[in-house]
């Protein structure tokens, strides 16, 4: 699914964002790459797809593509670690490599702005709004483009969505 192309907006780059190591930072080291930003949890059901989000970044990172892991406790506390305990859980359960960044709120009033520019954009079912769930993934172009959202249920290796990843390669 490619949704309605979004024109490039300056909060996909600027927003102020978190490392997982509480560092302040922004999107823009990113610019002219493809992204994958998801919002990850360690006790979710859906967990099992960091393995597969982490295949993805070792298969395309090369040719300029990175996923990106925002963790969230939003959906029934389903990650309540801190910092610390997100990135060694990640890490040595998935073999994460790819960026995490501070928890954040990806739904509701108190939503982060990026999030909040995200949202904008419909899935496949041309339905924008609120996150549903752990680990719905928003696909962003190298100029900041929001080229396709895909729900919690959409696995990372869905042939749709590697379609639309590879389309939106910079090399």
């Amino acid at each position: 699914m490619i949704a309605e192309l979004r024109p490039s907006c300056a909060p996909i780059w600027t927003a102020q964002l978190k490392t997982l190591k509480g560092e302040p930072t922004t999107l823009a080291a990113y610019k002219g790459k493809a992204l994958m930003l998801v919002n990850v949890a360690s006790k979710c059901g859906n967990t099992p797809q960091y393995a597969t989000l982490e295949a993805l970044q070792k298969k395309y990172e090369a040719k300029g593509f990175t996923v990106i892991g925002f963790p969230c406790n939003q959906f029934h506390g389903q990650e309540p670690g801190t910092a610390e305990e997100i990135q060694s859980f990640s890490s040595t359960n998935y073999g994460v490599t790819f960026p995490l960044y501070e928890k954040i709120e990806v739904k509701g009033p108190d939503r982060h702005p990026l999030y909040g520019e995200l949202t904008l954009v419909p899935d496949d079912d041309a339905e924008a709004g609120e996150v549903r769930w752990n680990f719905e993934k928003f696909l962003v172009s190298p100029n900041g483009d929001v080229v396709g959202r895909y729900r919690s249920d959409v696995e990372p290796d869905d042939s749709e969505l590697i379609a639309t990843i590879t389309n939106w390669l910079p090399s």
